[in-house]
């Protein structure tokens, strides 16, 4: 068994990383969300993964669904670095239709058909589940241990936000304990913290369950005929109002910021804010804490660089992240997101634009506020985003004026 603490080895770590992600389309046109990537050259779901590397918790299912090729590779790729004969490992788990003969019906389903992976045989005591599509740093190990010491059966990661803002998530209402006394979706008035007026807890979807509880939990919904399709809907509602223990654990952020970091980005204009974010001379996300490293797979590239200078063809990048591989020859790259292995030609110009894998940007080609996705040829002399009338005619443009272009698309 691997080395670390009898909580360690006895916990599973479950990340529900079969997100379709509608709302991020043409990004999941052909990918989950957890696979989007983000940052230059991580996935969405490498910000879970590492925080459970961090925190020293080395078993860890992840349960798939919806177009799930590009999430396997990555895990295999980037991730195959637990030892199976030490107890470690990270297994892909799709959906095998197991019960009913449904496919995943949703998060809290997804638990309930695989519950033969922490049942009472496995020596598993705590469970704790994760959702794949969420930037972040934190100490999962940090919360189990306040599990164990309220002696809950399940406890819920929540975070502070102003009172203003509340009405737009899952709050959750708790007494000077803070024992939840009720979950609920989107209130008008949401519910202030007794110790903090003014703030209120967002549900983060971060939950640590006693195995045992959960597996009752379960039993106890299917004998009286309540759906068991969702952990915010059904599951976390259900124990609320049983006489379980059900506690809030206040976020402890690992970023080391004044303002606590948590980002579910759902939309394309909140992805587009986000890794913009990244290129700020003080971005929210610190990326650079050699003390909690973020791991993804690394391509073997040689380093990026600028080639040219030459009169006006000089190959520059200003304030921008650029990965290994990339090569601005001549062009002009600002306030960008360059992933690996980009080419930038000539006399073109890529402004606020976040541009993704394999991608060539053509000779004297403009761009401005776009993101485009892998394996894109942009024509020589091509422009994007200066016309959005004319856009919006050939790609997805968001109301923010946002154009973005599919991987492998084929530019007219």
């Amino acid at each position: 068994m691997f080395p670390g603490s009898s909580i360690l080895r006895q916990t599973i770590s479950v990340i529900l990383a079969g997100g379709q992600g509608e709302r991020l389309y043409p990004l999941t046109a052909y990918r989950s969300k957890p696979s989007v990537p983000f940052g230059g050259k991580y996935r969405i779901i490498d910000f879970a993964l590492s925080n459970c590397l961090n925190s020293g918790l080395r078993r860890i299912y992840a349960l798939t669904q919806y177009k799930s090729d590009s999430l396997n590779q990555h895990l295999l790729e980037a991730w195959s670095i637990f030892n199976p004969e030490l107890g470690e490992f990270i297994y892909n788990v799709p959906p095998q239709r197991k019960l009913n003969n449904d496919w995943y019906l949703g998060t809290a389903n997804a638990m309930y058909q695989n519950l033969n992976l922490f049942s009472s045989e496995k020596s598993v005591n705590w469970v704790l589940v994760l959702g794949g599509d969420h930037i972040y740093k934190m100490d999962y190990l940090k919360m189990i241990q306040y599990h164990i010491d309220m002696k809950a059966d399940l406890s819920m990661a929540c975070i502070e936000v102003p009172k203003e803002e509340a009405s737009r998530f899952g709050i959750v209402s708790v007494d000077e304990k803070y024992s939840i006394t009720s979950f609920i979706e989107k209130p008008s008035n949401p519910p202030e913290i007794p110790d903090k007026p003014g703030y209120c807890f967002v549900n983060m979807g971060i939950y640590v369950f006693n195995a045992s509880s959960l597996r009752e939990v379960f039993a106890e919904m299917e004998s009286q005929k309540i759906k068991t399709h969702d952990f915010g809907k059904d599951i976390l509602p259900y124990m609320v109002k049983s006489s379980r223990t059900v506690c809030a654990y206040k976020f402890f952020d690992e970023n080391k910021k004044t303002k606590p970091y948590w980002k579910d980005i759902g939309t394309i204009d909140s992805y587009y804010d986000a890794s913009m974010d990244l290129i700020a001379v003080t971005p929210e996300f610190n990326f650079y804490d050699q003390n909690w490293p973020m791991r993804t797979y690394q391509y073997q590239f040689p380093p990026a660089k600028t080639v040219s200078h030459e009169g006006e063809r000089v190959g520059r990048t200003l304030n921008s992240l650029i990965c290994d591989g990339t090569i601005v020859s001549g062009g002009l790259v600002e306030r960008s997101l360059l992933g690996p292995n980009v080419k930038v030609n000539s006399y073109s110009y890529v402004t606020d634009s976040i541009i993704m894998n394999n991608c060539n940007i053509g000779r004297h080609a403009r761009i401005r506020r776009a993101i485009i996705d892998k394996n894109v040829v942009v024509p020589e002399g091509y422009e994007i985003g200066f016309d959005l009338d004319g856009d919006k005619k050939k790609f997805t443009v968001t109301d923010s004026g946002i154009v973005v272009i599919a991987k492998n698309q084929v530019l007219p």
